[in-house]
């Protein structure tokens, strides 16, 4: 039983660690700069839900929910979130989950920030995408909390918004088995500045154009749309950047000593005109956006991250949607699609 699998070894398919891990894997076997990072397998869900009993009690839960009834699919919601919580853990799921964090520590020599994500199977089906259905947990540090939020993870599989989604093309229906959910685990880039790029452009779905949208700090000022990003357009072909637009930006998204978590903190005033990126950056950027399409063969959505050291990461990359499904983007502006789609929202709504 593979319970868990690091994205430098062989065998982390989407169908054993999720298409979020299974994308990290094959970005790092092509060479590209990914943080490390592990998945906790399908697998590793399938055993805690076996020796758990869950799947009956959550089926029993799912089979007279009415999805309309939003208080009764909170409530649903709420009572599943609850059960998975409380269970307990298999002993060889535990010890590994632990295990593989402990590797990333002595590999860096110290308490390691991670981001826990889910990676669901059915995250990347044609016209039926889960992406940004998910949880999502940023800097979390030491196996305890580790341990948690991928329990906690394993829960967001029944939250409100995946128990009323019915994509085409899925069974979402309470007859319709569990989808596989996996976990992946990824060093955090210690950020200084973070975005998303389009290797089209999304509003006119011009090939030879390169869109990035940037922030200071960690991406989520982008994603979520708490900070007017900088951005650029620059020509695949020469990289020579068309159109350079800064904008003043008076937070990012940090650690928060303090508070022990990521926050919308205050940029240094010396900052907050600069530009969160040089135009070298943004060809740099550019660059990786073109090897990433070269090897995949067509237009890819990348989430990157630049850290205090000035090098750059890889952190996501998926086939792009958003300019081969701009009225669906759109008319979900306001709530649904994942990083890379509610930040191509904004383009859409000003695109027309």
């Amino acid at each position: 039983m593979a319970r868990v699998l690091w994205i430098d070894e062989p065998g982390a398919t989407s169908d054993l660690v999720g298409g979020k891990v299974a994308s990290l894997a094959e970005m790092t076997a092509a060479g590209f700069s990914v943080p490390p990072a592990f998945g906790v397998s399908t697998e590793a869900f399938d055993e805690f839900m076996t020796s758990a009993g869950l799947a009956a009690r959550i089926d029993a839960i799912r089979a007279g929910l009415d999805v309309d009834d939003v208080a009764a699919v909170d409530a649903a919601a709420a009572e599943i979130a609850a059960l998975i919580e409380a269970a307990e853990l298999p002993d060889a799921v535990d010890s590994e989950i632990r295990a593989a964090y402990a590797t990333l520590e002595r590999r860096r020599g110290a308490e390691v920030p991670v981001a826990v994500r889910s990676s669901g199977v059915n995250e990347d089906l044609e016209g039926a995408s889960f992406a940004g259905q998910y949880d999502t947990y940023l800097w979390v540090e030491g196996a305890d909390d580790v341990v948690a939020k991928v329990r906690r993870c394993w829960a967001g599989l029944f939250n409100p918004a995946v128990l009323t989604y019915r994509p085409d093309g899925v069974d979402s229906s309470a007859a319709a088995a569990l989808p596989g959910m996996a976990v992946g685990v990824q060093e955090m880039a210690r950020a200084r500045s973070a975005g998303v790029m389009f290797t089209l452009d999304p509003i006119s779905g011009d090939r030879s154009r390169i869109v990035i949208e940037s922030c200071w700090g960690l991406g989520e000022g982008v994603v979520k749309g708490d900070v007017p990003p900088d951005r650029h357009r620059i020509d695949k072909i020469t990289l020579e950047v068309l159109e350079r637009e800064v904008v003043e930006q008076a937070e990012e998204y940090r650690f928060d000593p303090d508070g022990g978590d990521v926050a919308l903190l205050a940029v240094p005033e010396e900052r907050r005109a600069e530009g969160s990126i040089t135009e070298d950056e943004a060809r740099q950027i550019a660059e990786l956006g073109k090897k990433i399409e070269r090897h995949r063969g067509a237009p890819t959505d990348v989430e990157w991250a630049i850290d205090v050291d000035g090098r750059l990461h890889l952190l996501q990359a998926r086939p792009e949607t958003i300019w081969s499904s701009r009225q669906v983007a759109a008319t979900d502006a306001d709530g649904g699609g994942d990083a890379v789609g509610r930040v191509m929202a904004t383009f859409l709504r000003a695109g027309k």
